[in-house]
């Protein structure tokens, strides 16, 4: 039997467009459709991870690790359908991290994948209480210390005490080393001897 080439033709175009069909069901996987942070983003804070899939995922698992391969991440991913959200432990500083993710698509066909971003956590703001006390502190008057009054060295080597500061002892009546009393005695005497050589003068 002869076939002619129009019907053969007709049959090659018939089988390549069923197989198509066939095979495109198949060919079709679960696919990674958008994910926040997003690969190569930049942010300043991060509580959890979120991955959108093109279909519904079970059995997810998804890791935070930075670059010295500590993980970030609290608990176990929760799958909602296409969407899977892990939650971050604690805020993360900041740093270069990743995402590694694994699912496991309707048709039983496992997908996984990575995302890096980065993070770049704002600086700290100085607390309230440091930035009150350096304000009373530039308020406040200064004290100035005055210096202890000078010495000088006396000639023995001692040092010589200020005549203001020294207490002033009572010597009795002294001066220069001779006793008071002695000078009474010797002007009383005196005036004496005057008196007598007075007396003697206007008798002769």
């Amino acid at each position: 039997m002869r076939t002619s080439p129009l019907a053969a033709a007709l049959a090659i175009l018939v089988a390549a467009v069923l197989g198509t069909a066939f095979a495109a069901p198949a060919l079709a996987h679960t696919a990674l459709k958008s994910s926040n942070p997003e690969k190569g983003a930049t942010v300043k804070s991060l509580d959890s991870v979120k991955l959108t899939f093109t279909e519904s995922v079970r059995l997810p698992v998804v890791l935070v690790r930075d670059a010295a391969g500590q993980e970030h991440h609290d608990g176990k991913p929760k799958a909602d359908g296409a969407t899977v959200t892990q939650k971050v432990a604690g805020p993360l500083p900041s740093g270069k991290y990743t995402i590694a993710w694994r699912v496991v698509s309707d048709d039983g066909h496992p997908i996984e994948g990575e995302i890096p971003f980065t993070v770049k956590a704002p600086e700290a703001a100085a607390s309230p209480s440091a930035s009150s006390s350096s304000s009373t502190l530039s308020a406040s008057p200064s004290t100035s210390v005055l210096p202890a009054p000078a010495t000088s060295a006396s000639p023995g080597g001692g040092a010589a005490a200020d005549p203001a500061a020294t207490p002033v002892s009572d010597t009795g009546g002294q001066g220069g080393g001779i006793a008071t009393w002695v000078w009474i005695v010797i002007f009383g005497l005196a005036g004496i001897g005057i008196g007598m050589a007075l007396t003697l003068r206007k008798k002769s």
